[in-house]
């Protein structure tokens, strides 16, 4: 325990960082003992680049984690960040809030769809995916439904590590470990058209992801369903992204029993899919819109839940009857990164990074469309923008996937020469920056190009 004597501590340089004894005390998403083999420490970035702290440089396919959109180093949203700084750093969020907040919200209002005009803010996607559960569930009990409380969501998401927001999410792996989860969660199969679960074949196939929401709703009786929760474009199930009548059916079935349709926008949010949100993507109006990540471009943590009005207006009333919404976090509206979210939006919009997503999005799928036509073992290609996954086969009839988590390896492989991706067992996705150029993305397809033959040579696939 320090003591008022006692002096601050040397810090280590970033050299010794890479020391194994050093990285022992820092937890890190990865299995411990096997990161440390070969610790990736980023030191510098700009643009869309990365300098880890020997140097070396990595192309940033991935916006850190979806979370770059404008890219690193953006001197407009630093120089916002730096005069906020001078003026109000933290606000009393117990007894109110403060202008910059005030500002951020409105304009998320208005460039939300629909009436979607009512703004909670949190700093990361955990926290306001956990709010949203947290307002259906108060908002039924204030319009006098109080027995609706499960949630629906589907297997394969990822909506967060908080215990609401992962009892909410699909993804066995990371669930049960962490077992038994928060009661009142329900899970349903993703629209995956290229491996669909009950084995039809769209459109034949009549849309059974959507239809059998319905049934599973009936049999668990509308008035105990609170909420149907998904991302428009699912992540962690390998960029699935669904048929387009896929959520207008959820719209509507959400409409029939009084169920809030929430959308985790968390990645699709901010430009990620070539519109500000994926909601506009696609054409449906959510109940909740949840957004972080690329609001505030990584420049400060950062995230907010966006409501209807109508939902919205249920929560105002006598204090003796309606406590109003009950949820909170210290950092909640904080200045500093509601300043760097109001910088941010500004520069997608200004710059028309909306646009670039699109046409840079275009060239990707293109370049993502010789590898396979070059190699032969890439069965599918999915997702929208900049937003995109190629999803490795055996056989592309078949579909049998790859051995010995060969994406994994050629995940590993592009991060050796440079690329920084999101890699699984069976497909790789990318997501740079919405300031991408073109030559930007014909280098990182390259690298992936590169990479991908080098491994098909060592394994004979």
């Amino acid at each position: 325990m320090a003591t008022a004597s006692q002096s601050m501590p040397d810090l280590i340089t970033e050299a010794q960082a890479y020391e194994e004894r050093f990285l022992r005390q820092i937890f890190v998403r990865d299995q411990m003992a096997e990161w440390s083999k070969h610790p990736l420490i980023m030191a510098r970035a700009e643009d869309v680049s990365y300098w880890d702290v020997n140097g070396k440089h990595y192309h940033d396919a991935l916006s850190g984690i979806y979370v770059a959109s404008i890219g690193h180093n953006n001197r407009k949203v630093i120089d916002a960040i730096k005069e906020q700084f001078d003026r109000l750093t933290f606000s009393p969020a117990m007894h109110g809030t403060n202008p910059v907040a005030v500002q951020l919200a409105n304009l998320l209002a208005e460039l939300a769809p629909g009436d979607l005009e009512a703004v909670k803010f949190q700093c990361g996607g955990s926290e306001v995916t956990e709010a949203a559960i947290k307002l259906a569930r108060q908002y039924h009990r204030l319009t006098g439904s109080p027995g609706k409380y499960k949630i629906i969501s589907r297997y394969q998401s990822w909506h967060g590590s908080t215990l609401g927001a992962l009892s909410a999410s699909g993804l066995k792996a990371r669930k049960t470990v962490n077992e038994p989860m928060a009661p009142g969660f329900l899970h349903v199969f993703p629209p995956t058209c290229y491996r669909c679960p009950f084995g039809k074949t769209y459109p034949s196939c009549e849309l059974t992801c959507a239809t059998i929401i319905e049934q599973v709703i009936a049999m668990e009786d509308p008035e105990t369903v609170a909420a149907i929760m998904v991302e428009p474009i699912g992540h962690t199930g390998g960029v699935i992204d669904p048929p387009e009548e896929y959520l207008p059916m959820l719209r509507e079935i959400c409409n029939r029993h009084n169920i809030l349709l929430i959308f985790d926008e968390i990645i699709t949010g901010f430009g990620r899919t070539g519109h500000l949100f994926a909601a506009e993507t696609f054409g449906v109006v959510p109940d909740v819109l949840c957004v972080a990540k690329g609001m505030s471009g990584g420049y400060a943590p950062l995230s907010a839940m966006i409501c209807r009005r109508p939902i919205a207006d249920a929560f105002w009333g006598p204090i003796e009857s309606n406590p109003g919404f009950v949820e909170g976090h210290t950092f909640e509206g904080n200045p500093i990164s509601c300043a760097a979210g109001i910088a941010v939006i500004r520069e997608i919009l200004d710059r028309d990074l909306c646009g670039n997503a699109r046409e840079q999005g275009a060239r990707l799928r293109a370049g993502f469309e010789r590898l396979a036509e070059r190699h032969g073992v890439i069965g599918d290609i999915r997702g929208k923008g900049l937003f995109q996954a190629i999803e490795f086969v055996r056989d592309s009839v078949t579909k049998e996937p790859l051995p010995d988590a060969f994406g994994v390896r050629v995940g590993r492989r592009a991060l050796e020469h440079g690329l920084l991706c999101r890699f699984d067992p069976n497909w790789i996705a990318f997501g740079p920056p919405l300031i991408v150029t073109a030559e930007q993305i014909d280098s990182m397809v390259a690298i992936l190009d590169r990479s991908l033959g080098e491994v098909l040579a060592e394994t004979g696939a």
